[in-house]
């Protein structure tokens, strides 16, 4: 296939899944549930860290979790006390476990007592997505009481991971156009910087179509499939990730 044609195809698959049909079987379904933003910010985080594994489960677990919070998640993490707090202690996901969740909160009330949103946790580390990551990583185990355990559910680039599941979560947050999946709410970022999320199924996607080279999937595998996706759209590649992922998981290409 030419150039020109996979461009056409993947163009005509972006099209297809990026449109509001998406949203209800997909995880971004959670930060849609809210309209203030900073609901959507910490929604949109814990359904993404969530965001291994069969994606009904992902819904249903944020889900559950935000219900807990009494889907006021901005106002829970900044006030709750810790009869509040306690009824937490029920929630699993996977790894995820109460100890990683009531630090999340901790970080959570430490960030928003000093900043709006959870944008400026991102851009006051650097320019570039992975100098944004790698400092945001570092940030948000900044507080003195960070457990080592929940270390291995946020990634850095520092570490070789791919940092699917935080890409996706900045895809989200600052893609903006008129299809209506993404939310685009964050505005100091450009989605010209934005890294296509990847795992083993985008990337078998992508080595099929001779858009990957690398062998691992890591993070260099990440900005090598971004940096041919840039071919088609310098501005956007990201909107790729609509094609690769439901090639790889939903038509199981």
């Amino acid at each position: 296939m030419t150039e020109q044609k996979l461009k056409e195809f993947l163009d005509k698959k972006v099209d297809e899944y990026n449109r509001p049909s998406f949203i209800a079987a997909d995880p971004v379904l959670i930060p849609h549930l809210f309209t203030k933003k900073q609901d959507q910010e910490i929604a949109g985080f814990f359904a993404a860290t969530f965001a291994w594994g069969n994606r009904t489960t992902i819904i249903n677990k944020s889900r559950e979790l935000l219900s807990l919070m009494e889907m006021q998640p901005h106002s829970f993490c900044l006030h709750a006390g810790p009869g509040e707090l306690k009824k937490l202690l029920s929630f699993k996901h996977r790894t995820f476990n109460p100890t990683d969740l009531l630090y999340f909160i901790d970080f959570f009330r430490y960030h928003y007592h000093r900043y709006d949103s959870l944008e400026a946790a991102f851009t006051m580390h650097g320019k570039t997505v992975e100098e944004m990551l790698t400092g945001f990583y570092h940030y948000f185990f900044s507080l003195e009481d960070a457990p080592p355990r929940t270390r291995k559910h946020v990634a850095s680039p520092e570490r070789g991971s791919t940092c699917k599941r935080l890409n996706m979560f900045l895809r989200w947050m600052v893609r903006h156009d008129d299809r209506g999946v993404d939310l685009g709410i964050w505005r100091s970022i450009s989605p010209s910087e934005l890294i296509c999320p990847i795992d083993l199924h985008v990337g078998r996607v992508a080595r099929k179509f001779r858009l990957l080279e690398r062998k691992q999937t890591d993070w260099l595998a990440a900005l090598e499939l971004t940096d041919r996706l840039r071919r088609f759209d310098p501005q956007d590649p990201a909107r790729y990730d609509f094609a690769l992922f439901a090639l790889g998981i939903l038509e199981h290409f």
